[in-house]
């Protein structure tokens, strides 16, 4: 493979990495949005997660791609992964009132 050859599978194996994690957090957020007490919330929570499963499949496609293109089979397991942040609720009391 030549130098544009490689440079090209690089930036493909980087722009599916970062579709993965991108994939990720916002099946992440969804299933947060799911925890909801609104239930439109919820449902767009569920929509959104088969969306996110869609587009997760087609992403296996493409780590077959890179793969069959730098010889080297990426599992799942491979994949760096992401670690989930958690936000905490923060309390914010306003100026001469009651925490919130």
């Amino acid at each position: 493979m030549d130098s544009k050859e490689q440079q090209l599978t690089e930036l493909l194996g980087l722009t599916a990495r970062t579709l993965t994690h991108l994939t990720a957090s916002m099946t992440s957020m969804s299933f947060e949005l799911m925890r909801s007490e609104d239930e439109v919330t919820r449902s767009a929570g569920r929509r959104m997660i088969d969306r996110m499963a869609t587009i997760s499949a087609g992403l296996d496609e493409h780590w077959r791609l890179i793969g069959e293109l730098t010889g080297i089979q990426v599992s799942q397991e491979q994949i760096e992964t992401v670690h989930e942040v958690q936000m905490q609720r923060k309390v914010v009391t306003p100026i001469g009132g009651t925490a919130s």
